[in-house]
């Protein structure tokens, strides 16, 4: 009997021992306990951990090289990660912490990455850079997950869908039919300034011939009178021709000056003539491209205001044509001397 008993107590204490090791293994092995001491500690701080939970996989350039040991509230507006990596696991270089979702489900993970591998957004980047502080603590960011990327899209969908109501609104049967005289009218303006410039342009080349004509016919005249002026200085030297010839060479140094000047203005015209070619072929594409409804040319054209003063600044623009071509000398005065 006491042997029997003695067994049954020992059988009794030997299922317990064995009972408590199977308990205590398993709780280290869901907590993933170290006890051979093959992993290390790399802490991180941001301002929030999303759906970040204990035992969450890190991961190091697409391996799983540890995880989420804890989670803890640490200076007034930051939360500070423990993070249990594989000891031969390769940090890059300066290291910093995403908190990214690994799935569609709720799933997140830890991916540690240098800063050439954080994503090319501007809030994503002053968070890490905010979140850097000095010693070992690694600064961290969140990534936005699938859920709030679906919120921001469907606010820019009904944002895009509101400005189009409106644009339909505004834009009516009227509206276009006003757009489209305009153009008609900007067209009709575009060909009589094109052709204003054209006649322009050829009475302007005519004004040059004759102005290079009379340069040379001033530096011909020059010439003979200098060479006046030194046979006369040579032949006598009475001081009453002496005063002459000095003042014929400086009637002869005006000229030149004047020559030189009415070059000055020919190059001038010329210039003037290739502005005015640029800004014909600038306004043929500014209203081939307003033909076309493109930019916010249309825009500014569905104003009545706009519209009404246009016509009257087409009225007015053809009435200076008119008078220009009747009395051009109103407009342009050339003097030599």
């Amino acid at each position: 009997m006491t042997t029997s008993k003695r067994r049954s107590d020992f059988v009794v204490g030997l299922t317990v021992l064995v009972v408590t090791v199977v308990l205590v293994g398993s709780v280290l092995w869901l907590k993933q306990a170290d006890l051979a001491g093959r992993t290390r500690r790399l802490v991180a701080r941001t301002r929030d951990v999303g759906g970040v939970a204990l035992g969450n996989p890190v991961v190091i350039r697409g391996v799983r090289s540890g995880r989420v040991e804890s989670i803890a509230l640490g200076e007034p507006g930051w939360v500070v990660l423990t993070l249990g990596l594989e000891k031969d696991a390769l940090l890059p270089r300066d290291p910093v912490v995403l908190l990214t979702a690994s799935s569609l489900f709720g799933e997140w993970q830890v991916t540690i990455t240098d800063p050439e591998g954080v994503p090319p957004d501007r809030q994503i980047r002053a968070a890490i850079a905010e979140a850097r502080t000095t010693g070992d603590t690694v600064a961290g960011a969140m990534l936005p997950d699938i859920a709030q990327l679906t919120t921001v899209a469907g606010r820019l969908a009904n944002d895009v869908a509101t400005v189009a109501d409106r644009f339909q609104t505004a834009f009516d049967d009227a509206a276009a039919k006003e757009l489209r005289a305009s153009i008609r009218n900007v067209a009709d303006l575009s060909t009589e300034l094109a052709r204003t410039v054209r006649v322009q342009s050829k009475n302007l080349d005519n004004i040059s011939a004759d102005v290079r004509t009379g340069i040379a016919t001033i530096n011909s005249t020059a010439e003979r009178l200098n060479g006046f002026a030194g046979r006369v200085d040579s032949a006598t030297s009475r001081g009453e021709l002496q005063t002459i010839v000095s003042n014929s060479q400086t009637a002869a140094r005006e000229l030149v000056t004047a020559a030189t000047h009415l070059r000055e203005i020919t190059e001038r015209l010329d210039r003037t003539e290739t502005n005015l070619s640029r800004a014909v072929a600038r306004a043929d594409s500014v209203f081939a491209k307003a033909n076309g409804r493109e930019g916010s040319v249309g825009l500014l054209i569905n104003d009545p205001a706009l519209y009404q003063q246009s016509d009257t600044l087409v009225r007015e623009l053809r009435a200076l044509v008119a008078d220009l071509r009747k009395n051009p000398r109103r407009y342009i005065s050339l003097r030599l001397f």
